[in-house]
């Protein structure tokens, strides 16, 4: 494999070729990681302003941690304005839901808001074929019709793509190939913020 590259909020940086004995790589981690975080708010203000007419929307299982740390972020950055941030769940809209042989057990919707008419930043930790992202788009109409929606990814893992479906806002990209598995922990739930790049071992 050529050597990739991943986005820091200033330039790209190299990742190194692949080694048969590497079984994996942090990508982003550390201060690093809150920066990307810092990055991607102020980037939503730029469009959002106040956020009066725009609202969060994590998707699950992992997206809703990228959503809720984005919101208590813009909650610090704008204490006077009202951060409204939701989960959805996608279980039965994905479109290989019945082909699962195992039986399936969804997630919690929560979204105590009226998304008509709003502008809807929806936000998943790593974006890759764009299936989730469709079932998603699905999911989230049967709470109304919004006005616009925007998609935010920490990791957008490109040339992956199913389904057309490109991030209005990202973290990092990563170059990688189908073998590879990109996992992103939370400081919240796994003890540290960390981006790493999972690669088997041949």
């Amino acid at each position: 494999m050529e050597n990739s590259y991943f986005e820091t909020p200033n330039n790209f940086i190299p990742l190194p070729k692949s080694n048969p004995t590497m079984l994996n790589l942090t990508l982003l981690d550390g201060q690093k990681f809150q920066v990307t975080i810092q990055r991607l708010c102020r980037q939503l203000i730029e469009n959002h302003n106040d956020f009066s007419g725009s609202v969060l929307i994590g998707i699950q299982p992992r997206g809703i941690y990228l959503a809720k740390r984005v919101a208590e972020e813009l909650r610090k950055i704008l204490p006077d304005k009202t951060i409204l941030q939701g989960d959805l769940d996608i279980t039965f809209y994905r479109d290989d839901f019945r082909r699962r042989e195992s039986q399936l057990v969804p997630n919690q919707t929560k979204i105590d808001f009226i998304i008509e008419g709003k502008k809807v930043i929806m936000m998943d930790d790593v974006l890759w074929t764009g299936r989730t992202i469709r079932a998603a788009m699905d999911a989230m109409l049967a709470f109304g019709r919004p006005e616009k929606v925007e998609l935010l990814t920490l990791v957008d893992r490109r040339y992956s793509r199913h389904i057309p479906v490109a991030a209005d806002y990202v973290g990092i990209e990563v170059d990688s190939i189908a073998s590879q598995k990109v996992v992103v922990s939370w400081k919240e739930t796994d003890g540290e913020d960390k981006i790493v790049l999972l690669s088997e071992v041949k």
